[in-house]
C-alpha cells in the first residue's frame, strides 16, 4: 500500500509543493523545516511537508569530504526515505575543486542516483584551480527508500600515454556539498503489520525522536514498563541515538506510544472504549491525520507490563490494527556477557556474525577502497596480561600483476597491526595472525618502539587491499597501453576471532564504561541484575532521563531490558543483591561524604576534589592521588546535573550510578548530554559534572574492583601496579631463595662429613 501511495503521489505532488513549503534552511548542518498541513481548493488537506539538507559534512564518510582520483575515481553519499513520506523536489550542490593539470571539457564529473546516471557537469578553463559551485537538478522518481548518490571523475591531463595512477588527476569535492529535499507526509493506515513502523524507520538516519504519553506522573510499575519499551526502541535505533520526551496528558506533536489502563488514562482517550486485556493498538492522532499513536492499555498495570513484553518478544507476529497479547514467559535464562551487540566470549566468532550489513566486506576498483568490522567488548574483558588474541583470517583477491609490490594491510584502532603481500599466482589467502597485547615493532633504522594495542569497549578493524599496478607510460611515439584491471577483493565470512578463556576483572568506579558500554548493568544483557530507584510522583523531564538512560543501555547491548526491576522504595530496593541505578534522589542512607562525592540540593551543591587530576583521560592515577583533599561550597543559579559512581555499601562486587540533576533544566541538560555522543565521550572517572558549557569529569574517591580473578593473578596484578614494591619483594624473594640454597648446601655438606657417610 505505501509503495503504491509513493508511486501515484510522486508525480502529482510537485505540482502543488511549492505552495506548501518556505525555502530551504542555508545551514550546512542537516536542516529541516516542516510546514503544516494547508487547505485545498477543493477543502482537501494537502499533505505536510519538510525540506532537509543533507550537508556532506554529515553524511559522507569522515572527514566529510573527499577527493576523486585517477584510480579511486568514486565518492558517494547515502541517505533514505522514511516509509510515511516520498521525495517530490531533490537538487544538488556541488562544491569541488579541479586539478589545474587537468585537460577542460575532456574531463567532466558524472553524478549517478542508484547507478542511473542523472547529471554530467563539464570542467573548463576557468575551473581549473578553483573552488567552484553548482546546482544540479535530480529527478525525484529515481529515488527509492535506500539510495546512493554517487560522483564519478573522468579525468585528463594529457594526449597521449596516460598514467590514471598520476598524482595531477584530482577533484577535491568540498564539505559544504549538499542535497537537498522535499519530503512529502504520506496518509497511512492503522495496520500493525509494518510494525514498528512508523515509529521507528529503519531507513531514517536521524536520531529517534519518540515520545512517550503518561495520563500523569507514572507509578513505579508504568515507569518499569516504559523503560523497558525504550530499551526495546534503543535497540533499533543503536548508532542513530534515541530521546523518549515524557508527556503528561497531552498529546505528543509527531508519532508517539501512550500508555493507558481503563481507569488511568490521558484525557485524549476519555471515550475510547476498554479493554479486557494486555492490548497493543494503533490510531490516529487526534488532530493530525498523517501522525499514529501506539496506544498500549490494559486492565491495570500488570496488563500494561504484559503489553510491552508482547511487543518486545512478539511484534514479528502483529497484524492488523490491534491486538490483545495472551502470555509471554521466558524459556532459558540470559547469561552473562551474551549481549548481541557484543563480541562472544565464551567461543570464537565470525567476520559473518559482526557484519552490519551484507557487502561490508567486499570492495571493489582499481585501488580497492579500505573495509572496516567494527567489534564491541565488555570493558570488564581483562586483557593486561594477555598473551595475545588469535585471529584466523580468510580472505580472496584478484591476483596482482607484480610481486612483492602489493599487499594487505591491517590496521586496529589507527594502530597498524600486520601486512601480507597479495601473490601473483594465488587468489586466496588463509593466515592465523597472533594479536600481541603487550608487543612492540622494532625498526632497526630507528629504534622506534610502537606502542602496544589498545581495546576498548568498541574497536574498529580496517583491511586495506593496496595495488601497484602496471599502468600506461611512455612519450609520444613509443607509448605501452593497459587495459586498467578492476580488481576485487573480500574478506571471508569464516575469519574468526577468538576471545574465549578471558577473565573478566576492571577498577571501578568507571563512568566511561557506563557511557559507552552501559557497564555494570549491561553485564546481563537483559538487566536481570539491575535494580533501578526512582522517586515518588517523577516530573516529566526525570521521567524522560530515565526512558533516555535505558534506551542508550539497550542500544549498546541489541537486547530490551526484560529482567530490569525498578522501585521507588529504597527499604526494598536495598535488600535485593545487584547494581542500583537511581535517577533523582539520592535515599538518605546513601548520603554520606566517604562514598557519595558530589550532591545536587537546588541551586546549592559541594564537590571534593582529589589533590591531582591529569589532562588526558586515558593516563592512570595512584589510588592516593584519588584521596580527596578540599571541600567547597558553591551556590549558583544555572542548571547543573552529574553522574555519580560508587561501590555499593552493602554488596561490594555490586556499583551504584546516580544521574542527578538540580531541577527540571538539569535534567533536560543530562538527557541533552545522553543523546549527544561527544559529549558522552568526556564521562569517565567517579564523576562527570554537566553544565551548560559541556562535561568535566573527575577521578575521586576509593577504587574497588568487580569481577574475579585468582590469587596468584591478583597479587602479580596488584605488584605490576607498584614498581617499587615489586623490587623489594623481588629483592626478598632473592634473598630467601639465596638463604634457602644456602641453608641447603650446608646441610648437604653437614652430611657428606658426619662419622656415618666414612664407613
Amino acid at each position: 500500500m505505501v509503495k503504491m501511495m509513493k508511486n501515484l503521489i510522486g508525480f502529482t505532488a510537485m505540482a502543488f509543493a511549492f505552495t506548501c513549503v518556505q525555502a530551504a534552511n542555508a545551514a550546512d548542518n542537516i536542516t529541516q523545516s516542516v510546514v503544516p498541513a494547508t487547505v485545498a481548493a477543493a477543502g482537501q488537506p494537502l499533505a505536510p511537508v519538510r525540506d532537509v539538507r543533507l550537508s556532506f559534512a554529515d553524511v559522507a564518510p569522515p572527514p566529510g569530504s573527499f577527493t576523486l582520483r585517477g584510480v579511486r575515481p568514486e565518492g558517494q553519499i547515502e541517505f533514505g526515505v522514511r516509509s510515511d513520506e516520498v521525495v517530490t523536489q531533490a537538487q544538488l550542490e556541488l562544491e569541488f575543486t579541479p586539478s589545474p593539470s587537468l585537460l577542460p571539457v575532456e574531463s567532466h564529473l558524472k553524478v549517478y542516483l542508484n547507478d542511473q546516471l542523472v547529471g554530467v557537469t563539464t570542467i573548463s578553463k576557468e575551473q581549473l584551480g578553483k573552488s567552484n559551485r553548482i546546482r544540479m537538478d535530480i529527478d525525484p522518481r529515481y529515488i527509492t527508500d535506500f539510495n546512493r548518490l554517487k560522483m564519478q571523475l573522468i579525468g585528463h591531463y594529457r594526449n597521449i600515454c596516460e598514467n590514471p595512477a598520476n598524482s595531477e588527476i584530482w577533484v577535491d569535492i568540498g564539505k559544504s556539498s549538499a542535497l537537498t529535499l522535499r519530503y512529502q507526509r504520506l496518509p497511512l493506515q492503522n495496520e500493525l503489520s509494518h510494525f514498528p513502523e512508523p515509529f521507528f524507520d529503519s531507513r531514517d538516519n536521524r536520531p529517534l525522536v519518540l515520545p512517550m504519553v503518561f495520563a500523569g506522573s507514572p507509578d513505579a510499575e508504568q515507569q518499569r514498563a516504559a523503560a523497558i519499551l525504550a530499551s526495546w526502541f534503543g535497540g533499533k535505533a543503536q548508532w542513530r541515538g534515541q530521546t523518549f520526551p515524557a508527556l503528561f496528558n497531552q498529546l505528543p506533536p509527531r508519532h508517539g506510544v501512550v500508555f493507558a489502563t481503563n481507569d488511568h488514562r490521558p484525557d485524549f482517550l476519555r471515550d475510547h472504549p476498554a479493554v479486557d486485556g494486555p492490548t497493543v493498538e494503533m490510531i490516529d492522532h487526534p488532530d493530525n491525520p498523517y501522525l499514529k499513536l501506539l496506544l498500549i492499555m490494559g486492565r491495570n498495570d500488570a496488563d500494561v507490563m504484559l503489553a510491552v513484553q508482547g511487543i518486545t518478544q512478539g511484534n514479528i507476529l502483529f497484524r492488523g490494527q490491534r491486538i490483545e497479547v495472551a502470555g509471554m514467559r521466558q524459556l532459558a535464562p540470559r547469561q552473562p556477557y551474551d549481549a548481541p551487540n557484543w563480541v562472544r566470549t565464551d567461543r570464537p566468532i565470525t567476520f559473518g556474525e559482526l557484519k552490519q550489513y551484507p557487502e561490508q566486506l567486499q570492495a571493489s576498483g582499481i585501488q580497492p577502497y579500505p573495509m572496516t568490522l567494527v567489534m564491541n567488548l565488555p570493558p570488564d574483558l581483562f586483557l593486561i596480561h594477555s598473551s595475545g588474541i588469535d585471529m584466523r583470517l580468510k580472505y580472496r583477491y584478484t591476483a596482482p600483476q607484480r610481486e612483492n609490490d602489493s599487499r594487505l594491510n591491517i590496521s586496529l584502532n589507527n594502530q597498524f597491526v600486520q601486512a601480507y603481500t597479495l601473490v601473483p599466482d594465488r587468489h586466496q589467502g588463509n593466515e592465523v595472525l597472533h594479536l600481541q597485547m603487550l608487543q612492540g615493532l622494532f625498526d632497526s633504522s630507528k629504534a622506534l618502539l610502537i606502542p602496544a594495542l589498545k581495546l576498548g569497549a568498541e574497536n574498529q578493524f580496517r583491511f586495506d587491499f593496496d595495488y601497484t599496478a602496471l599502468l600506461a607510460s611512455g612519450s609520444e611515439g613509443q607509448c605501452d597501453t593497459y587495459n586498467i584491471a578492476i580488481n576485487h577483493v573480500v574478506i571471508d565470512d569464516n575469519s574468526t576471532l577468538d576471545f574465549s578463556g578471558y577473565r573478566h576483572f576492571m577498577p571501578m568506579p568507571d563512568l566511561r564504561a557506563f557511557a559507552s558500554a552501559g557497564f555494570p548493568f549491561s553485564r546481563m544483557a537483559d538487566l536481570s541484575e539491575t535494580l533501578v530507584l526512582v522517586d515518588k510522583q517523577p516530573p516529566p523531564a526525570q521521567v524522560t532521563t530515565l526512558l533516555d538512560a535505558l534506551g542508550h543501555i539497550g542500544a549498546l547491548t541489541g537486547y530490551p531490558a526484560l529482567g530490569l526491576r525498578l522501585s521507588d522504595d529504597w527499604a526494598q530496593t536495598r535488600k535485593i543483591d545487584g547494581d542500583l541505578l537511581i535517577v533523582g534522589t539520592i535515599p538518605p542512607e546513601l548520603r554520606d561524604d566517604t562514598k557519595i562525592n558530589l550532591l545536587v540540593d537546588a541551586t546549592q551543591s559541594w564537590v571534593k576534589q582529589p589533590s591531582r587530576t591529569v589532562p588526558l583521560p586515558d593516563m592512570a592515577l595512584p589510588a592516593s592521588d584519588a584521596v580527596p583533599v578540599t571541600h567547597t561550597a558553591v551556590g549558583a543559579q544555572g542548571p547543573l546535573a552529574a553522574i555519580i559512581g560508587v561501590q555499593s555499601p552493602l554488596y561490594p562486587q555490586r556499583s551504584i550510578v546516580a544521574l542527578l540533576a538540580d531541577g527540571q533544566p538539569g535534567f533536560e541538560l543530562l538527557n541533552q548530554v545522553l543523546l549527544d555522543s561527544g559529549k558522552r565521550a568526556a564521562i569517565l572517572g567517579s564523576v562527570a559534572v554537566i553544565r551548560s558549557s559541556g562535561v568535566n569529569s573527575l577521578r575521586v574517591g576509593d577504587i574497588y574492583y568487580v569481577g574475579h580473578l585468582p590469587w596468584w593473578e591478583r597479587i602479580w596484578n596488584a605488584l605490576a601496579t607498584h614498581p617499587i614494591v615489586m623490587a623489594i619483594v623481588a629483592m626478598l624473594a632473592v634473598v630467601l631463595s639465596a638463604i634457602l640454597i644456602w641453608r641447603g648446601l650446608l646441610l648437604l655438606s653437614r652430611r657428606r662429613l658426619s662419622p656415618d657417610d666414612r664407613d
